[in-house]
């Protein structure tokens, strides 16, 4: 079986140093808001390119904390809307409802699968103050015309880099483009944790110092309570693993990069097609995703041949039934004209197996097991 993604290979690759990392951590009776923590805040700010860098629990943590910050530096109010593409994981969508903001859903391009520059003025209102791209798959997001877009209308620009560790655009990586952005270090990621943890990075100290009190409960100062907040932080051990896997960050995506050049070099399937092929430092590669209108019968077609593909994700977000309420009353936002390029991609998606720890010959199994499936 050629697995979709061996989390125990990629851990291992770097068990020795893992284990002198937790062991550090261990020995030093210092568990929570340590020296792990200050270190890896540090060095993954410099990584990013960013000012600063706040720890925190998860990746979804991340996203409402950067949003709530905003609304308690008083940039925004319950009932403004956030554009938001409606092809993301839920939890994009999640962190604004959850702030009492409206997320307005925009459709994505379905050559690049990202959102689409184009119709972001169609979903414009007076109640508009920020767009959140997500770089999903690990495809960046960003272009000049999103940039300018924010700029003339006055609005926030938000990342969700949850999938896009070590993806650059024009020099600089992504989690340095907007106002802030929030990162997942989930175990699967390009930078993964050995559990759940997370981060938000933004070069605003007022930003930074208030996601900081909204994670430890609300409090800059022990027992004083400036927010109501909740426990949302990074502990020392996740802190010290991170510091280990950043350090080969770039190795382990530059592997990911040249599984996908395997993949554009050799995948000619009829029935099957890529997203368009970007410069190479501009997808990071957290997943390697194809369109098939006959999505189900290719994936069994290669659980047959021994290949693991994973969807995502089945179903989009404004098909929920967590949403359906929203939808009715306002608190998410579709275009009038429905979200056909959405549906279609959460149909047609599939995901073929990409990491740092794949073999060449295992890559070419999964070439060749994709192209026989037009003779079936």
């Amino acid at each position: 079986m050629i697995e979709f993604l061996s989390l125990k290979s990629v851990t291992g690759k770097y068990a020795d140093e893992i284990h002198s990392a937790v062991r550090r951590v261990v020995d030093s009776g210092w568990y929570l808001q340590g020296a792990e923590n200050d270190e890896f805040e540090r060095e993954y700010a410099d990584y990013i390119g960013a000012k600063h860098a706040v720890g925190c629990a998860n990746g979804l943590d991340a996203l409402i904390w950067i949003l709530r910050a905003y609304k308690e530096l008083g940039h925004f109010k319950d009932g403004d809307e956030i554009l938001v593409p409606a092809n993301t994981y839920i939890a994009t969508i999640l962190a604004i409802t959850e702030n009492n903001l409206k997320a307005v859903l925009v459709e994505p391009r379905l050559d690049t699968l990202e959102i689409d520059d184009e119709v972001l003025e169609a979903a414009l209102t007076a109640r508009t103050k920020a767009v959140m791209i997500v770089h999903l798959y690990g495809r960046c997001a960003y272009t000049e015309k999103i940039a300018s877009f924010c700029k003339a209308h006055g609005l926030k620009l938000f990342e969700d880099n949850a999938q896009a560790h070590g993806c650059i655009w024009n020099g600089r990586k992504t989690g340095s483009l907007g106002d802030a952005a929030a990162h997942s270090f989930y175990p699967g990621k390009n930078l993964g944790a050995l559990g759940d943890a997370g981060a938000i990075t933004t070069d605003d100290p007022d930003v930074a110092a208030c996601v900081r009190s909204l994670g430890n409960y609300g409090s800059a100062k022990k027992y004083v309570f400036q927010y109501c907040g909740r426990n949302s932080r990074l502990d020392e051990i996740q802190a010290a693993i991170l510091r280990v896997k950043l350090r080969h960050l770039d190795a382990d995506v530059g592997r990911r990069q040249d599984v996908a050049e395997m993949y554009y070099a050799g995948i000619e399937a009829d029935g099957v097609r890529l997203p368009i092929k970007m410069a190479r430092e501009a997808n990071a590669y957290h997943l390697f995703p194809i369109l098939c209108e006959r999505r189900d019968e290719l994936q069994a077609h290669l659980k047959a041949c021994g290949i693991q593909t994973l969807i995502h994700y089945p179903i989009p977000p404004h098909r929920q039934e967590c949403y359906q309420q929203a939808i009715k009353d306002g608190s998410l936002v579709l275009p009038k004209h429905g979200l056909p390029i959405t549906e279609r991609i959460h149909s047609e998606e599939l995901s073929l197996p990409i990491g740092p720890t794949i073999s060449d010959e295992e890559v070419k199994t999964v070439i060749a097991a994709v192209n026989d499936y037009e003779t079936i």
